[in-house]
């Protein structure tokens, strides 16, 4: 239980520092964030190619790998965004 914490803990920081890598600019989010929108892009991964069938036999799983950073950098792309167009209400 506990080591499969950590390892979404260590794959959600992974997946979100190579989404952030990938996304052109500075993002003005912190890295809990970043591991937080990793560990959830991952999870939202494994259900996309779970449903499209894909298998890993063995080695590295890439075809995850490379949905989650996309899926994190949407979500970074997103969080950015509505955080940059929060206003003050007077």
């Amino acid at each position: 239980m506990i080591g499969s914490i950590i390892g979404a803990i260590i794959g959600g920081l992974i997946i979100g520092v190579l989404a952030r890598l990938v996304l052109p600019g500075k993002q003005n989010i912190s890295m809990l964030m970043t591991i937080g929108i990793g560990i959830v892009s991952s999870f939202v991964a494994s259900l996309i190619v779970g449903a499209i069938g894909y298998r890993n036999a063995h080695g590295i799983a890439w075809i995850p790998l490379i949905v989650g950073v996309i899926v994190a950098a949407v979500l970074i792309t997103l969080y950015c965004n509505h955080a940059g167009r929060k206003s003050i209400a007077r």
